[in-house]
């Protein structure tokens, strides 16, 4: 997933701000629209975050509810950040969103959701803790949204979070259709969070993650492997195999080569 770090700078952003700023609300649709992006194969981020930065709860709402999907990723991204601030009458406009069809949308969701770690992770914890019960595009929101590393600096975060990423893998071992698409998008998205998860604190991550390896599951396998491909964590392998802590207490192997199983390595 690739997010935007709201508070980033630039020339882009400046020029974004400044002209919304500078023009009735009423012809910021038009703009938006104009300036989005698409259709093509990247949505402006940077107007989208200035939007969220800008706009006010009525006009959120009818975006997240419009058929397009650049103002409904604006709309979702700005209620993150209303939530943020303190309206937490919002979540379950944000809930509902994550299992929109459109994936832009479902990505939007994740950096609304990270809005609010930005200002409280507590409150995130609390709030995605009980959105492992729901849906498979609902918990792919969860995982999505607490594994971004900024979000990831003190071990008590690392260690809820590794707590939730795993429950939510241990839902989709248990779902009875894994060929659905929403379960397919679930395992997608955790076939990174995983490294990011554990990256921040190998410690308690790799423990967790060789527990995961060892099952004896094609889906469980797929995750692993993919999660082996990732720098972050190829780098922390590296590490915790060289200088093992006492809180690892097993081997590391550090290679990513594992046999492919019979699944493939093929994304959804």
């Amino acid at each position: 997933m690739t997010t935007t770090k709201h508070s980033a700078g630039g020339a882009p952003g400046d020029r974004h701000r400044s002209a919304l700023a500078g023009m009735p609300p009423d012809q910021w649709d038009t703009y938006l629209r104009t300036c989005s992006g698409l259709p093509g194969p990247r949505a402006n981020l940077e107007l989208a975050q200035t939007a969220a930065d800008l706009g006010e709860e009525r006009a959120f709402r009818r975006w997240l509810a419009s058929d397009d999907e650049f103002l409904a990723l604006c709309g979702a991204i700005g209620i993150g950040r209303l939530i943020a601030d303190g309206r937490g009458h919002l979540w379950p406009l944000l809930r509902a969103a994550a299992d929109d069809p459109r994936w832009r949308v479902r990505e939007a969701v994740a950096m609304g959701l990270q809005r609010v770690g930005d200002a409280s992770t507590e409150e995130l914890l609390e709030e995605i803790e009980v959105w492992v019960d729901g849906s498979p595009l609902l918990r792919r929101a969860a995982v999505a949204g607490i594994a971004e590393p900024r979000l990831l600096g003190d071990r008590a975060t690392v260690r809820q979070a590794l707590m939730l990423v795993e429950r939510i893998t241990r839902t989709l071992l248990h779902e009875p259709d894994r060929r659905d698409p929403r379960v397919q998008t679930l395992r997608q998205a955790l076939g990174y969070c995983w490294s990011v998860v554990v990256s921040a604190d190998p410690d308690h991550g790799l423990p967790a993650f060789m527990r995961l390896e060892a099952t004896d599951d094609p889906d469980a396998r797929w995750i692993t492997r993919e999660n082996r491909r990732k720098k972050r964590l190829q780098a922390a392998m590296t590490k915790a195999a060289s200088e093992p802590s006492a809180a690892i207490g097993r081997k590391v192997t550090a290679a990513p080569g594992r046999p492919p199983d019979s699944r493939g390595s093929r994304r959804p």
